[in-house]
């Protein structure tokens, strides 16, 4: 299932050394990583660990202690907001739409970046609205009500809204929460379709280790804001670094359908 990730030259995505704290509590410790460009990143870790606040901190939502972190030799903390969303979309855990709000409606809010004040949206505009709603395959249900759909369907159409926003770095925190199965591998293929037809580096969290080792290219291991591991899914995904991640006992093999590696818990 997983792609070949390009160069360690070719990585666009740098954090250095950085800590970020909600008032007094610490919660990324100088941390240090690379995300490659043009993969799909997993990054998982017991709850607490600093996976969402990562992902804030990358988004330039959070501000920094200390480090930084640099996009393409651009360091996001003297990015203008506007450039930054240009580049770079986050989707978070579990958003709110507006009451009454419809399908198409959402998914043009993700051009928000690009529009002109005072002026509605351009033709390039309704054209990148219309790719990410097929692309996320929402097109049909574009007149309906956001709250009257599934959760499955509600999460997809949240996906075309950052697919509309047409970035180079798309952030997706727990995508996959609270939907059953069959919807989460939905999701998770949507993603990776994505990330190899539009050329885009996704960086998901993600609870399912398995789930994380058939559809990322590249796994990031987080314990209490700081580093255990990182690489592809194979050298990370071991009893060991599961142990000092989690501190789960666990045995690692083979999945005997994709070859990735399987999780089974002792």
């Amino acid at each position: 299932m997983a792609r070949h990730v390009r160069a360690e030259g070719d990585v666009s995505l740098n954090i250095d050394s950085i800590s970020i704290a909600y008032g007094t509590h610490l919660v990324i410790k100088g941390l240090s990583l690379t995300i490659p460009k043009g993969a799909v990143t997993a990054i998982i870790g017991p709850n607490g660990c600093g996976k969402s606040t990562l992902l804030r901190g990358i988004a330039g939502l959070l501000p920094l202690q200390r480090g930084r972190i640099v996009l393409d030799e651009n360091p996001v903390a003297q990015m203008r907001p506007s450039a930054l969303a240009r580049r770079l979309a986050l989707l978070p855990q579990a958003p709110l739409a507006p009451e009454g709000i419809r399908v198409q409606e959402l998914v043009t809010r993700g051009r928000t970046p690009w529009l002109r004040p005072f002026r509605p949206p351009a033709a390039a505009d309704r054209d990148a609205v219309e790719r990410a709603m097929h692309a996320a395959g929402v097109a049909e249900m574009r007149h309906r009500r956001v709250s009257d759909l599934s959760g499955g369907q509600r999460q997809r159409v949240w996906i075309a809204m950052a697919f509309a926003q047409e970035t180079e770095w798309l952030l997706l925190d727990e995508p996959t929460t609270w939907l059953d199965l069959p919807h989460q591998l939905e999701v998770l293929h949507l993603i990776r379709r994505q990330s190899s037809e539009a050329s885009r580096s996704m960086v998901m969290t993600l609870h399912d280790i398995s789930l994380a080792a058939r559809f990322a290219d590249h796994v990031i291991a987080l314990r209490d804001g700081d580093l255990v591991a990182q690489g592809p899914a194979h050298q990370v995904i071991t009893p060991e670094v599961l142990k000092r991640s989690f501190g789960l006992k666990a045995q690692v093999i083979p999945d005997p359908l994709h070859g990735t590696p399987l999780v089974l818990p002792r």
